[in-house]
């Protein structure tokens, strides 16, 4: 990398590695209150609400960030803000009238989604309150993108600070409200911290960007969203069909799990515990390859416009190397501390165990993670999304036919082999192209 790009890229990597670590550790802390305030079932009914979050945010903002990341990149590589500021504004409405018409969809139709597709009617009210989040979610995501792409992090690193601040201190003061008052905690109050947290976020997002204007000609309005639609329909399509999948993945597991032999309330308690408890603690240092991931986009989007090869295959070779030893050292750390840290963090042993056996996972999901964004920035979306839906049919395989035959121990499996097979096809695919 040459000096410039390589101090801003770290400067970028350690600000959102720092608010990343910052943001996880109040996440530590929350997941520990609500497994004592909800309890593992009320746990599993909160997780049974990501697909919803996932999906909702894959149609509305997901693919138009990237987009608008990787347009904003080009034009400021051309010294022509105004190009940049042109295709943020052109993004920011679209993703404005998506939000607006997916939460209005949810609100309106909560019940049908809750009984029909999650499976569960008391997910209907978590719904009606989390469609209100979307909003204010897309425009501090379009935001970001648009500082994304100029490898300035400071302003989406507050509001990722702010976002989970915020929700964690609603959620806090709600419970303490209830509790004063000796009426039951509704799960309610968890959606509630979650809109209060976008909107938020989205208030300090917007008093702090500023998007500067240029004198260069630009791109028209027409050929903005033509531009914008060529990268983000794609990327949008391929999140929206991974997260049906991904959903259905999610709904059926409690459901195999009753095969198994586990009462409704038993596996709905092992899915949360699953979810909240053990996966937080894996996903823990992936905060430095997420960081490592937004700004690789950019970086190798750049260096590609420019023709400059070597400089991609050198970030590429770097980010191997440093997944690999980041994996590794996780993976050695998770099998001697992870039942301690179940026990220690959550009270609960079988926490512990999911721990000690997701461990294995860490090399092969931080490279994949990471090596996505490089296939993004080089132009081959569609690649990644071919290795992820291969990853996620892998895992509804394991979850129909091993999850009845050996339990939840069948699906952990299955999550492994996954990882292992899209880290190693991003490689092969990466070597081939570079």
């Amino acid at each position: 990398m040459t000096k410039t790009i390589k101090n801003s890229f770290i400067t970028g990597t350690l600000l959102l590695t720092f608010a990343g670590v910052l943001t996880r550790l109040i996440g530590f802390f929350y997941r520990i209150f609500l497994s004592r305030t909800i309890g593992a079932e009320g746990l599993g009914i909160y997780q049974l609400l990501s697909p919803v979050m996932a999906l909702g945010f894959a149609v509305t903002a997901a693919g138009i960030q990237t987009a608008i990341s990787r347009f904003v990149s080009t034009e400021i590589g051309k010294k022509n803000p105004e190009g940049a500021r042109r295709y943020f504004y052109c993004g920011l409405i679209v993703s404005l009238l998506l939000s607006a018409l997916t939460g209005f969809i949810i609100w309106k139709y909560a019940d049908f989604i809750a009984s029909a597709w999650l499976g569960d009617i008391r997910c209907a009210p978590l719904l009606s309150v989390l469609s209100l989040s979307f909003v204010p979610a897309c425009i501090h995501a379009c935001i970001n993108g648009y500082y994304y792409g100029t490898k300035k992090t400071g302003v989406p690193a507050l509001c990722q600070l702010t976002e989970q601040l915020v929700r964690v201190g609603s959620v806090y003061l709600l419970y303490c409200i209830h509790m004063r008052e000796q009426t039951p905690v509704p799960l309610s109050v968890t959606m509630w911290g979650i809109v209060l947290g976008e909107v938020a976020s989205t208030l300090v997002s917007v008093s702090f960007a500023k998007i500067p204007r240029g004198t260069k000609r630009v791109p028209s309005i027409p050929a903005c969203l033509h531009g914008l639609a060529v990268m983000a329909v794609p990327l949008t399509a391929n999140r929206v069909v991974l997260n049906l999948f991904s959903g259905y993945e999610t709904v059926m597991i409690p459901n195999r799990l009753k095969l198994f032999g586990y009462t409704s309330a038993e596996a709905l308690g092992v899915y949360g515990i699953l979810t909240g408890m053990a996966m937080s603690i894996i996903m823990f240092p992936s905060v430095v390859t997420n960081s490592v991931s937004v700004l690789l986009l950019p970086t190798i989007s750049e260096a590609k416009a420019a023709g400059d090869d070597r400089l991609i295959r050198r970030t590429v070779t770097k980010t191997i190397r440093a997944c690999l030893f980041l994996g590794f050292l996780c993976t050695a750390g998770f099998l001697f501390t992870g039942k301690y840290l179940g026990n220690l963090l959550f009270g609960n042993a079988l926490a512990g165990t999911f721990i000690v056996t997701l461990g294995w996972i860490c090399p092969f999901l931080y490279l994949s993670s990471t090596l996505s964004s490089v296939l993004h920035g080089l132009g081959y979306p569609g690649l990644t999304f071919c290795f992820n839906l291969a990853a996620c049919g892998i895992r509804i395989l394991f979850v129909l036919f091993a999850i009845p035959a050996y339990g939840i121990k069948g699906y952990l499996w299955g999550i492994l082999l996954s990882h292992i097979a899209t880290a190693f096809l991003t490689i092969i695919v990466l070597l081939r192209k570079i």
